[in-house]
């Protein structure tokens, strides 16, 4: 049964911006959620100390889109917020990304990368950037905790995400527009698919036979899962979240989030400390300090998936899965999950948009 011309199905960032971009231009959506919420992983909540936490981790906005900021604004005032990230490292808090200033401090006025020719995996793209005992402290440690594996084994593209700094810009990135949504991300979802019909508590998968698009489906879950698993599973990594509150601690880490590459620190990635994102003044009024440790775990649930696993042979069955979707005119499987790729928010927001008018300029060749 056909209920709109335009089913999406996933309320996260990708399925809302189509969403929302297709029912600007006056399309029938009708979008699904099997969790209780709209926004999927963009998503937050308060603490009972009143401090709000990302329920699904930190999502930090930037870009230096004019258009995408105007976009975005529509939904939120951001406030401005420039994310900086700190690495334990010999028992100090290092900037992260790296700087070349600690390269020189540790190693000397001049060195040499630990590896030169053309990288095949992770650990020789790292090296080709940063002398190997840089890269044992900070790198190494950091990703076997984050993937489970040894670098060696981890696609070169994984080093698109970090790189060694010239300066001792202490910013995660330098973009133009970097902020939060004063009033939180569940907020600025919930008004991005503002009048758009939302079915919650729905999985799709499980009632496909009563949910149908007149003109084409949109999928934004994870490839293999709408598939059945039939030509077996990806591998995904997602994060263990575990809330600590201190009453009697108005601040525990000089920064939004510490990472910690060194097994001696614990099995946990990371630590945010949530009360960085409030104002001076929302801080100032509250007790205690909220501190989540992120530590890295394979899942089983497909609700829980976050990140897609950068090797080979992940990357061929995602290609055997896309054979399958390109297979039927009506459907498009995209997003993160649905891609089996890492995007930034501004990336994912951007790729939405890019999606849905390709959606409608093809309706409009239809017609």
């Amino acid at each position: 049964m056909a209920i709109a011309d335009y089913l999406i199905v996933g309320t996260g960032l990708t399925g809302s911006v189509i969403a929302r971009t297709l029912a600007d231009a006056g399309q029938s959506v009708v979008m699904v959620e099997r969790r209780g919420h709209p926004g999927g992983n963009v998503h937050d909540e308060h603490h009972p100390s009143g401090i709000r936490i990302h329920t699904y981790g930190p999502h930090y906005f930037r870009t230096g889109s004019d258009k995408l900021w105007e976009f975005v604004g529509r939904f939120a005032c951001f406030r401005p917020f420039e994310a900086v990230l700190k690495a334990r490292v010999d028992g100090q808090l290092e900037n992260w990304p790296i700087a070349a200033s600690y390269i020189r401090r540790t190693i000397g006025p001049t060195w040499t990368p630990g590896f030169t020719g053309t990288p095949t995996n992770f650990e020789e793209a790292s090296l080709a950037m940063m002398p190997r005992p840089v890269y044992e402290k900070f790198v190494r440690g950091y990703t076997e905790k984050q993937w489970g594996v040894t670098p060696t084994k981890l696609s070169t593209e994984l080093t698109r995400r970090f790189d060694v700094r010239e300066d001792d810009d202490p910013r995660l990135v330098k973009h133009r527009y970097q902020g939060v949504p004063e009033e939180g991300y569940a907020t600025f979802m919930r008004r991005m698919v503002a009048g758009i019909p939302v079915i919650l508590n729905c999985d799709y998968l499980h009632c496909r036979e009563q949910l149908a698009a007149d003109r084409l489906l949109v999928f934004t879950g994870p490839i293999d899962e709408y598939f059945g698993f039939s030509l077996g599973r990806l591998h995904y990594r997602a994060q263990r979240r575990e809330h600590e509150y201190l009453p009697d601690v108005d601040w525990a880490q000089p920064c939004v989030q510490v990472n910690s590459p060194s097994a001696a620190d614990g099995p946990h990635i990371r630590t945010i400390e949530w009360k960085h994102l409030m104002t001076p003044d929302g801080a100032a009024r509250i007790r205690g300090t909220v501190l989540t440790r992120e530590t890295t775990v394979t899942p089983t649930n497909p609700d829980q998936y976050e990140y897609p696993f950068p090797d080979h042979a992940n990357a061929e069955r995602l290609t055997a899965y896309q054979q399958l979707a390109a297979a039927d005119p009506k459907l498009l499987i995209c997003g993160r999950l649905g891609e089996y790729r890492y995007f930034d928010m501004d990336q994912a927001i951007a790729r939405a948009q890019l999606l849905a008018h390709r959606m409608l300029d093809a309706r409009v060749a239809g017609s």
